[in-house]
């Protein structure tokens, strides 16, 4: 993994997921002879039926845009009085109905539920809090924080504050606030400038500040940054990633890695999620789930890509062997073919 996250060279002209508009890079595309009534009909016998039939839900979810999902609840609601997604629970269970129930969710609304999810009960899921948080725009964050508004009439960063404390509420609380730089330009003094901060704040002192790598990854633009990390490695010798791996521990450094390798590439970010979702004795489907549905519309072809680059095999083929049943055939849907 090391080799991936270390290759700078590149870096600075590549395109970046924070800017991808969505359905470019996409697996999941509009369906061009699109009816709402016509699904809404077909989804309401394969729920009524004898027996739910599953490849009618998955046929039908994974091959409409999140736009047209959302317009066959409405057909569904008229026709039926009942939501699709009421139905959907009430019709399927575990990871599978998790997956349905993801897809006809709107995308801000599915962030918004998976922060919730990982603020509730017992203990604070961190990881799902770092995994959207980094990698979301502003205003995929924006968005998402409109919507935990409206459904708690509370502020997001608010309710963060009782859930998460020290540095790392500092730097999540700040990423939640969506006010990253969005400048295209690139000032190279103030990427020097940047890195000699960091380097200064790190590897060259006793102890670390924290502080300072906060204000610089939790603000600076997607571009500019990518310049102080050719900066870094080349005052430093060694890459940032690697500093703070070796500087930070916990929740902190985990949000400052994620950070850094979102920058680089949100892509090879996710393949890699999504790869430790898979590997060892069990499969988180939560993580898996998660990421399938949420990038399907954006850059899912180009994780497909770096998850091939990265690990030799496809990213279908580690679906197949690690998924079964209905589960395994609706996340193959959303991934497309196989490379």
């Amino acid at each position: 993994m090391a080799t991936l996250w270390d290759d700078l060279d590149s870096l600075v002209n590549s395109p970046s997921s924070f800017s991808v508009q969505n359905g470019e890079r996409g697996t999941v595309k509009p369906t061009a002879t699109f009816d709402a009534k016509e699904d809404a009909v077909a989804l309401r016998k394969a729920i009524e039926g004898l027996g739910t039939t599953e490849k009618t839900l998955i046929d039908i979810l994974t091959h409409r845009s999140s736009a047209q999902r959302q317009l066959i609840c409405d057909a569904y609601q008229e026709a039926t009085g009942r939501t699709l997604v009421e139905d959907l629970k009430g019709d399927t269970n575990g990871d599978f109905e998790d997956l349905l129930v993801a897809l006809v969710t709107p995308p801000a609304t599915y962030d918004c539920h998976e922060v919730m999810r990982a603020m509730k009960g017992c203990g604070t899921k961190d990881s799902i809090l770092i995994e959207i948080f980094a990698s979301r725009s502003n205003e995929q964050i924006k968005a998402l924080t409109e919507v935990y508004l409206t459904e708690t009439e509370k502020k997001l960063t608010f309710d963060l504050k009782t859930e998460v404390s020290g540095d790392f509420s500092t730097a999540l609380l700040l990423l939640a606030e969506g006010k990253r730089d969005e400048s295209t330009t690139v000032d190279s003094e103030k990427a020097k400038e940047d890195a000699k901060t960091l380097y200064d704040a790190g590897e060259k002192k006793w102890g670390t500040d924290e502080s300072k790598f906060i204000e610089v990854l939790c603000h600076r633009s997607v571009p500019q940054l990518r310049q102080t990390l050719v900066e870094y490695k080349n005052i430093s010798g060694k890459s940032l990633q690697q500093s703070i791996e070796g500087e930070m521990s916990g929740e902190l450094e985990e949000l400052l890695v994620a950070v850094v390798k979102c920058v680089k590439s949100v892509p090879a970010y996710f393949a890699e999620r999504l790869y430790e979702s898979m590997k060892g004795g069990g499969t988180d489907e939560s993580t898996l789930n998660r990421i399938m549905v949420s990038r399907s519309e954006i850059d899912l072809l180009d994780i497909r890509a770096e998850f091939k680059k990265l690990y030799s095999y496809s990213l279908h083929s580690a679906i197949e062997s690690d998924l079964s049943g209905e589960l395994g055939e609706c996340v193959k849907a959303i991934c497309g073919g196989d490379d």
